[in-house]
């Protein structure tokens, strides 16, 4: 992989493994629906002149109802899901539970897409994935309702997350340009979320921490964040790009525990290395192409000397 490939790779690690750091702070002082407006509406205002200067809105001319409704799976129903679901649970056990979408989409697959089904090693990876959430869900929670609840809420936004990327796949999603269908997204985001967040503003100005935490996620993990990402594919492809799935819970974790204080017991190290290796397993378990060749050259070295 270039020394491109390598700096895109690194920013999406981070600018998809914080945001549930900010998310947790933002919720503290304000209703999940503001949020999530805000956040939305922020990448909105980004990105809106990027694709008109780019020209990528006239293909959406008889298509854009279509990705708008889709807007509601991808990015309506799990971003406010996760908000919801911060304000029960730590930030790191929810980038833990949301890594288990690799997960759904192989589960999803054995009865909606032929393409992505699994067996043999791919089957086990998916039952030791789901292990994994089954230890998160019943020795770090244990029977907390309160905890349950936002741990069912981010599992929902999982498993939107899962059959929006199956969805995306379909021949009328994918050949459109990706810029395109994600600001479209976040405008019917915005406009959806507009009368909900107006009946829920705060009493009083949120505190600069939460403005701060609000401007980063619209701007850097949502705006730039989907920049990158694409830049991302482009560089690399779209089999090493997506290996950023495996990397961002160990960002979110490092930051929950050192900065929140969030707790980092046995439960969630044996629930993270499970979903980890399940996801990796279920998903081909292959290593990226450029680390391959790298490994069968340093064999065929070795043999020969």
């Amino acid at each position: 992989m270039t020394r491109r490939g390598w700096l895109l790779f690194a920013t999406m690690s981070i600018f998809w493994g914080i945001p549930y750091f900010f998310i947790k702070i933002a919720v503290s002082e304000l209703d999940p629906a503001v949020v999530v407006f805000a956040r939305v509406g922020i990448a909105s205002i980004a990105l809106l002149p990027v694709a008109i200067h780019r020209g990528v809105l006239r293909q959406f001319r008889k298509k854009w109802l279509m990705i708008a409704a889709f807007a509601f799976i991808q990015i309506i129903g799990p971003f406010l899901l996760i908000s919801y679901g911060e304000t029960h649970i730590a930030s790191s056990l929810t980038s833990l539970l949301i890594a288990a979408d690799p997960l759904l989409v192989a589960l999803f697959a054995l009865r909606f897409d032929p393409g992505e089904r699994v067996g043999g090693l791919r089957l086990v990876g998916l039952f030791i994935g789901m292990g994994g959430v089954i230890v998160l869900l019943g020795l770090d929670i244990g029977g907390d309702g309160q905890r349950l609840l936002g741990a069912a809420f981010v599992l929902l936004a999982a498993t939107a997350y899962a059959i929006s990327a199956l969805l995306i796949k379909q021949p009328v999603i994918a050949a459109l340009p990706r810029l395109g269908v994600v600001v479209i997204e976040c405008s019917t985001a915005t406009l959806v979320l507009l009368p909900l967040a107006v009946t829920r503003l705060p009493s009083r100005f949120p505190s600069f921490s939460v403005i701060a935490s609000l401007i980063v996620l619209g701007l850097v993990c949502t705006a730039l964040a989907y920049l990158a990402f694409f830049a991302l594919i482009a560089e690399v492809g779209a089999s090493r790009g997506t290996v950023i799935t495996y990397v961002n819970p160990v960002v979110s974790v490092f930051l929950g525990v050192a900065l929140l204080g969030e707790p980092l017991n046995a439960a969630i190290i044996v629930g993270f290395l499970l979903i980890i290796a399940g996801s990796w397993l279920s998903t081909g378990g292959r290593l990226p192409p450029s680390l391959g060749h790298l490994r069968r050259a340093r064999l065929q070295q070795q043999v020969s000397d």
